[in-house]
């Protein structure tokens, strides 16, 4: 569910783009659609994290020049706009609050010591920086067609190659198996304390507590 709420707004915005030929009436559409999207995760209880943040104000900026002067440079210029600030936002979040954003994201999912996430950090802003540059030289040297094309399925493609090779990092380093024996070693520990707890709340003696009954 979640990920076609990612996906929608930019889904929307190239069916319409290529049944109309029409870059403002599309760009039109990725503004309401990005408006709906985060309305949705509101609706849907769901937090709202930086990355949807910076594309929905980008989207709403970027998008309101391309339709006032009727330039649609400016829309194209967004996705160059939206990895690049999202780039600084993980190094600079390193860099001078001393927080990896991306443990923040992947947290739960992933136990890693912090070196791990700082080489991730710093991979993923190289990668963020790579798409923002890309997408001008797409924007330059190719027709709105092919722009639009590279914006639906190049970036979405590019961008499961960076997760690929983010695995494969922390499995060729080990640190994907640690994680796991990480999560497995908390998750028993969460699984065992509710059911101690709950033995104590009901008055059952712990096996690990002394008898408190004396010999006669």
């Amino acid at each position: 569910m979640q990920q076609l709420l990612d996906y929608l707004a930019i889904i929307a915005f190239a069916v319409v783009y290529f049944t109309s030929k029409d870059i403002f009436l599309a760009t039109g559409v990725l503004m309401v659609g990005v408006t709906l999207q985060v309305i949705a995760y509101k609706i849907l209880s769901k937090p709202i994290g930086n990355e949807l943040k910076i594309t929905f104000w980008a989207s709403m900026v970027l998008g309101g020049l391309t339709l006032l002067f009727r330039d649609e440079a400016f829309i194209q210029w967004k996705p160059s706009i939206v990895s690049w600030a999202i780039a600084s936002a993980l190094i600079g979040a390193h860099w001078f609050a001393k927080i990896f954003l991306l443990k923040k994201v992947l947290g739960q999912a992933l136990q890693l010591p912090d070196e791990k996430w700082r080489v991730l950090t710093y991979g993923w802003a190289i990668a963020f920086t790579f798409n923002g540059v890309l997408n001008l030289w797409v924007m330059d040297n190719f027709s709105m067609d092919a722009w639009v094309t590279f914006k639906l399925f190049g970036q979405m493609g590019i961008n499961f190659f960076y997760v690929l090779v983010m695995i494969v990092y922390l499995v060729a380093s080990g640190a994907l198996s640690e994680a796991n024996l990480s999560a497995q070693e908390e998750q028993s520990a969460s699984t065992l304390s509710p059911k101690m707890h709950s033995a104590n709340n009901k008055g059952e003696p712990s096996p690990l507590a002394p008898s408190e009954e004396t010999p006669r």
